[in-house]
C-alpha cells in the first residue's frame, strides 16, 4: 500500500512540475511575442501629415524610428529623428530609445540625448545608424522612460510618470509623455508644464497621430 501511495505521490509531482513548466514557458513566449511586437511596431517611417491637412492645430511632422546596435542583446535599441516636413534636414528632436521588458507585464522605452546631435541628421537613412556612438556616450533622461503595457485591443500604451520627466524649454518645469502604439500608427502627445502646473508647450487638442509610410527605397529595418 506504501508503494501504490509513494508512486502515485510521484505522478501528481510529475504532473505539477510539467504544469508548472508550461505555465511559466508560454508566459515566457508571450512576454517575448509581446515586446518583439513592440519593438516591431515602434521601427519605421511615420508621417502627420494627413492630420496637419485635417486640423491647423497640428503641424506636418516627420518620424524616424530606426534599429540600432543590433549586435546587442539587452532590449531594443532606436535612433529617433522628428523634423517638420519642410525642414527635414534640421531636425528639430534626435533621441535614442531603449525599450525593453521591465516585468512580465510592462515595458520600457528609456530616453537619451546625442551630444551634438545635428551631426547625425539624415542618419536613419545610413546602413548601419549610429554605428560610431556607443550607449555610454549617451545622457539618459531620468524621469522620462514611457512605461507601456499590452491593451485589449492589442496596441500597447503608457506615459511618463507624473512629473518626473525634468524640462526647462519654453518655461516648463517638467514634461509628460503620453504614447500609444498600433501596427499602423504611433499617438504621441507630448507636453510642458510650469511649477504651477499650467500646460506652455505641447498640442492642446490632443496627440499627434503620426501614420506608417511605405517608403520605396528604404531599407526595411523592423
Amino acid at each position: 500500500m506504501s508503494f501504490k501511495i509513494f508512486r502515485v505521490t510521484q505522478v501528481i509531482l510529475l504532473a505539477l512540475i510539467i504544469i508548472t513548466c508550461t505555465t511559466w514557458f508560454t508566459s515566457c513566449q508571450k512576454d517575448e511575442d509581446d515586446f518583439n511586437t513592440l519593438a516591431g511596431w515602434m521601427t519605421g517611417s511615420f508621417s502627420s501629415e494627413q492630420q496637419a491637412a485635417a486640423d491647423t492645430n497640428f503641424l506636418d511632422i516627420r518620424l524616424q524610428m530606426v534599429r540600432i546596435w543590433t549586435e546587442r542583446s539587452d532590449g531594443c535599441w532606436l535612433y529617433v529623428e522628428q523634423a517638420a516636413a519642410g525642414s527635414l534636414d534640421r531636425p528639430y528632436r534626435q533621441r535614442v530609445y531603449h525599450v525593453h521588458p521591465r516585468d512580465d507585464d510592462t515595458f520600457v522605452s528609456e530616453v537619451y540625448t546625442i551630444a551634438d546631435p545635428l551631426r547625425f541628421a539624415g542618419a536613419w537613412q545610413d546602413a548601419a545608424p549610429l554605428a560610431t556612438l556607443t550607449p555610454d556616450s549617451l545622457e539618459i533622461r531620468q524621469g522620462c522612460e514611457v512605461i507601456l503595457t499590452r491593451q485589449p485591443d492589442g496596441s500597447f500604451a503608457g506615459s511618463t510618470v507624473a512629473d518626473k520627466c525634468g524640462s526647462s524649454l519654453r518655461g516648463a518645469a517638467y514634461a509628460t509623455s503620453e504614447v500609444q502604439v498600433f501596427a499602423d500608427r504611433l499617438v504621441s502627445w507630448d507636453r510642458g508644464y510650469d511649477a504651477a502646473g499650467k500646460q506652455v508647450w505641447g498640442a492642446t487638442a490632443g496627440g499627434y497621430i503620426f501614420l506608417r509610410q511605405n517608403i520605396a527605397g528604404i531599407r526595411d529595418r523592423s
